[in-house]
């Protein structure tokens, strides 16, 4: 009996002289929020909506949920709201629950772990703090400056993505404009060099040349068919037709051999020039094509860009608490004595389990 009275009476009379006369009150704020994102319409969606929207990645809600029970939080809230004052402030009278003065950051980091409790539903992407101070506006500026900063690293997660997304864009934008000047610079300087605008021009002019040399040589075949009629082969008429027809029969078959593979006056062959131009024509069209879908992938991440994708829905914004509910004295000298009354009979037990054995 008097066992019982040490191990589990006098401690709980000490439990509960402290949590009634020693410990601080604890008010508790309380806000709720969501992460969602603005889907892009579709190009079949032109019934439809222009956007939706729908709730943020899971990804999105556990870099959150991890965010702020980070370092950078805490220190971040600490540098603008002073928090190891809002913590220490009463370490005198309650060292327990109150944070000590020097505090190192991995305490401060404990201790924040204590006083903010954050719960995250997977499923519907909710998360919802809540903050314990020792005055009420306290937990309700620490609630607001958390709700503020989340908010912040949503905005800055957008803008990476957006800046991602820009300079992607741009960088296949000015590879399609290089290929395009290229290309357009290969061909003029091709123009150039052979002196000529569109091959089919110059074809179009040949096979004209050669038309007019057919008739010539139809025209002089006749003539010279009549001076046979008429004079022998030794005539000089005959002999001067005769060296006619052959001049433009070696004409026609040097303008002919051009086109299927002979050479110019520069020494090029037309077959090459068309196969090359049209090799280079293809090209153009090619980077051309190539630069205004890269134009256009860049105008829709500009476009994209100027929306916020990302934003923090707060569906509770951070309470300002009205009455203390922490410490939970009843609760907490409850267990205290549950398991001393555990510990007591543990001990009892064993003590005449020895007893009996002797």
């Amino acid at each position: 009996m008097i066992s019982a009275q040490v191990m589990i009476l006098l401690p709980s009379l000490v439990t509960a002289w402290y949590l009634w006369e020693r410990s601080a009150d604890q008010y508790a704020s309380y806000a709720g929020f969501t992460i969602r994102r603005e889907e892009a319409p579709t190009p079949t969606d032109f019934l439809g909506n222009l956007g939706k929207l729908s709730s943020g990645s899971s990804s999105d809600s556990d870099v959150l949920f991890e965010f702020i029970h980070s370092q950078d939080m805490i220190l971040t809230v600490d540098a603008l709201h002073d928090v190891r004052s809002m913590f220490n402030r009463y370490h005198a009278r309650d060292p327990v629950f109150a944070l000590s003065p020097d505090a190192t950051r991995e305490e401060l980091r404990d201790y924040w772990r204590r006083m903010v409790q954050v719960s995250y539903t997977s499923g519907s992407g909710l998360i919802e703090v809540r903050v314990n101070a020792f005055d009420p506006q306290d937990a309700q500026t620490i609630g607001q400056e958390i709700f503020d900063q989340s908010l912040k690293r949503i905005n800055d997660l957008t803008a990476i993505a957006r800046a991602d997304s820009i300079r992607f864009a741009r960088t296949e934008l000015d590879a399609a404009e290089r290929q395009l000047q290229a290309a357009r610079q290969a061909l003029t300087a091709y123009r150039s060099q052979n002196q000529v605008i569109t091959p089919d021009a110059d074809i179009r002019v040949q096979m004209g040349l050669i038309n007019t040399l057919q008739q010539q040589l139809g025209e002089e075949l006749i003539k010279l068919d009549l001076l046979r009629e008429q004079a022998k082969d030794s005539d000089p008429r005959a002999v001067q037709a005769s060296l006619r027809i052959a001049a433009i029969r070696s004409r026609i078959a040097e303008e002919r051999g051009k086109l299927g593979g002979g050479t110019d006056a520069e020494g090029e062959d037309y077959a090459s020039i068309v196969t090359e131009f049209e090799r280079l024509t293809v090209d153009r069209e090619f980077a051309e094509k190539k630069y205004t879908t890269a134009l256009s992938n860049f105008d829709t991440a500009q476009a994209e860009a100027r929306r916020q994708t990302r934003y923090l829905a707060a569906f509770e914004r951070p309470t300002l608490p009205e009455s203390a509910e922490y410490p939970r004295r009843w609760l907490i000298l409850g267990l205290t004595v549950l398991f001393l009354s555990i510990g007591w009979s543990i001990m009892a037990l064993v003590y005449y389990s020895l007893r009996d054995r002797r």
